[in-house]
């Protein structure tokens, strides 16, 4: 008797059977959508490429600021940054925009002052930064007047 009892049972081979017929039968499911869905999704491509292409076509104009060298409390000393952008503006607008230059510029230069030299340094921070700086410009220019801000140069020294 004791010998049955210590002995294992042996498990049934069914449920692994089941189981790769099953993944088989999935993986060959998964194939044919993709090829199918491919298919159609190449005739149904061309519009959407085009719809892209007309937005394109928008009218822009850019107006370019001044370089700013911001000085920074760095630890080893000073640091400096130099930051270049352009504003991308209806054209409509681009004299305006190009007539408050300097507050633009101020605001720019007091919000980049303000910011820490650790954020400056963190790569994924330069999107954050970007952000700010636009709504600041935006506020500065009036609504509706600049569409965004391209950062041209943004190099810590």
């Amino acid at each position: 008797m004791s010998d049955e009892t210590d002995a294992p049972k042996k498990g049934t081979k069914a449920p692994l059977v089941i189981g790769l017929v099953l993944a088989l039968i999935g993986g060959g499911g998964g194939f044919f959508a993709v090829q199918k869905g491919a298919t159609d999704h190449a005739k149904s491509a061309a519009p959407v490429s085009e719809e892209i292409h007309d937005t394109d076509q928008v009218a822009v104009a850019f107006v370019a600021l001044d370089p700013l060298i911001i000085s920074l409390p760095g630890a080893q000393g000073r640091e400096h940054l130099r930051f270049t952008a352009q504003l991308e503006v209806t054209p409509g607008h681009a004299a305006d925009v190009e007539a408050i230059k300097p507050r633009i510029i101020d605001v720019l230069n007091g919000y980049l002052r303000a910011v820490e030299i650790a954020h400056l340094e963190d790569p994924s921070a330069l999107v954050r930064l970007r952000a700010q700086m636009l709504r600041r410009v935006q506020v500065v220019a009036g609504e509706g007047r600049i569409r965004d801000l391209l950062i041209m140069e943004f190099v810590l020294s």
